[in-house]
Order: C-alpha cells, then sequence, then structure tokens
C-alpha cells in the first residue's frame, strides 16, 4: 500500500487514467505511444505498489474492480491538484491563477455570444494566468454539473429554481410563433387570430414555459420536443405551429420557408440567466469572471 507518493506513482496513475478513458489496454496503445506488453506492465507496477488489482484484463476484455472504480475517482482528484498547484507555482506573481469551468446552452444568440467573448476579453486584461473550459449541454446537465463541481458557472435559460443555486439575469430572449411554407396559415400570416391558431396542431416544448402567454387547449399539442432544433423540424414540415427564438427563426424566414403568425400578438420573452453555486465567497477566479460578465451585459 502507498504511503508516500513519488513522480513514479503519478506517471502510472495517468497511465492508469489513459487506459480507463480509452476503455482498454489495446485501444491506450495510439494515446500513450507504447506497446501493450509496457502498459501491462505499467499497470502491474501500480497494482504491486498499491497492494489490490485495478482491473481485469485478457481476452475476455477490460473491466474495473470495485477497488480500481473508486481509484479512478481519487486518482483524478489527486492529478488535477498537482496540475493546479503546478499552475500556481509557475505563475506565482500573478494575481488570478487556475481554471474556469463556463458552461453554456446550445444556439443562443449572436450578441449574447459577443457578450461572453466581452466577457473573456475584459478578463484577459487582468493580471492572469487561468485556463478556459467551455462545456456546452442541456439546461439540466448544466445544473447537475454546477452542483457536482465540474463547471463554475452557466449561462442559460433555466425554467426552475435549484435552491442550492444562485441566479442572475443577463439579458432576455425573444420567442414568436411561426408558421411553415404548406400550412394553411402561411399566405395569411402577419394577421393570424388566437382563434384561428387554436384550430391547429402545434409543437411545445416538453418542459414548462412559465413566461408562455398563449394558453392552447391540450388537444392542440400534438407535437413535444426538449430543444428548438427539433420544435424547427415540426414547423418546417407545414404541419405544426410552434415558438421559436426570432434570432433563431431569422435564416428560415430571409429563404421564405418560415412566417411568424403575428410577432405583436404570439410572442413572449424568456429570462438568460448566468448561474453559480450559493457560497459565502466565490474564488478570486470566478469574482472577477463574474464582474466581467455582468458589466459585459450592462454595457451591451
Amino acid at each position: 500500500m502507498l504511503r508516500t507518493i513519488s513522480d513514479l506513482d503519478l506517471r502510472l496513475l495517468r497511465v492508469f487514467l489513459s487506459v480507463v478513458e480509452a476503455g482498454g489496454v489495446t485501444p491506450a496503445q495510439s494515446m500513450l505511444n507504447v506497446g501493450q506488453s509496457t502498459i501491462s506492465a505499467q499497470l502491474s507496477t501500480l497494482e504491486t505498489r498499491l497492494g489490490y488489482r485495478l482491473c481485469e484484463r485478457g481476452r475476455s476484455g477490460f473491466r474495473l474492480t470495485a477497488r480500481g472504480e473508486r481509484m479512478v475517482v481519487l486518482a483524478r482528484q489527486l492529478l488535477d491538484t498537482v496540475d493546479d498547484i503546478g499552475e500556481q507555482a509557475r505563475n506565482m506573481g500573478r494575481q488570478l491563477v487556475g481554471t474556469l469551468n463556463l458552461g453554456l446552452i446550445g444556439h443562443t444568440p449572436t450578441s449574447h455570444n459577443a457578450r461572453i467573448s466581452e466577457a473573456i476579453a475584459r478578463f484577459k486584461t487582468r493580471s492572469q494566468a487561468v485556463r478556459f473550459a467551455i462545456s456546452v449541454r442541456a439546461p439540466g446537465e448544466l445544473e447537475e454539473k454546477l452542483l457536482s463541481g465540474e463547471i463554475d458557472v452557466a449561462v442559460g435559460y433555466f425554467w426552475h429554481r435549484v435552491p442550492s443555486l444562485s441566479y442572475t439575469q443577463l439579458f432576455v430572449e425573444r420567442q414568436i410563433a411561426y408558421c411553415a411554407a404548406g400550412h394553411p396559415l402561411f399566405d395569411n400570416a402577419g394577421h393570424t387570430t388566437r382563434e384561428q391558431a387554436i384550430q391547429h396542431e402545434w409543437a411545445w416544448r416538453s418542459y414548462p414555459l412559465p413566461e408562455a402567454r398563449l394558453q392552447l387547449p391540450p388537444s392542440c399539442i400534438t407535437a413535444q420536443a426538449d430543444n428548438m432544433e427539433a420544435v424547427a423540424v415540426f414547423i418546417l414540415s407545414g404541419h405544426h405551429l410552434g415558438f421559436l427564438p426570432e434570432h433563431f427563426a431569422r435564416p428560415h424566414v430571409e429563404q421564405g420557408l418560415l412566417k411568424p403568425l403575428d410577432a405583436k400578438e404570439f410572442f413572449y420573452e424568456v429570462p438568460f440567466h448566468m448561474v453559480t453555486r450559493k457560497l459565502n465567497r466565490h474564488g478570486d477566479v470566478l469574482t472577477a469572471f463574474i464582474e466581467d460578465l455582468i458589466s459585459a451585459h450592462m454595457d451591451a
């Protein structure tokens, strides 16, 4: 059993994690640029130093033992800490050192992405040595990653509120109801009444839309989807009406494929929030980026 951790142990742990990520010794060869026998020998050395078996490997395939699964978690934590300490040591003279993991939802307005880019640009003018990483996920996944500590801050549309997370509104996105070429309302689009609209089938989001002003009879909603791309597929079929972000629908409108039913009547606005964990105090890196993100949106 290891009592002290040497450079050799760190190297062996990195080999072990590479094998786990590759899914076995054979596929890890190209990742590590060494032969199968060398990798197997390194794993055996690590297991000897630990005093227990990490994985089963052979003709029957690769499989982690119960201890091996726990070691994966511990090894990642250890190596992340070692890398972070090394980063801070190399940049001791900088005020802000570390990593910043940012989460975003897909297909946000171009103007909003420009504000995030502006926030990063402002942050980069600080005395810092910070590595950025961006994950694009669905809102629920981003909240889960925030709670687990995998990301530090997320920006997007979140339709519910997790008590242990903090939500700060940054801007609003306008959603408009559209119909496609071939739909019975297409020729008269722009002057559609509510009475006309509820006579047709709608594609709706599969999650709550508390901001939506239009109340439809349940019988009208014959299709559901959890993202705007899927809703667009239903609308473009010519058989469904539905709401899309104005910026997302614009190219289809310009091509003559979509028309708004009545942009003054059939619309709603959804707030986009910056989300972080509720803590008494954020780290210096995150605190600085939050300040720059808010400033970039206030100046927009």
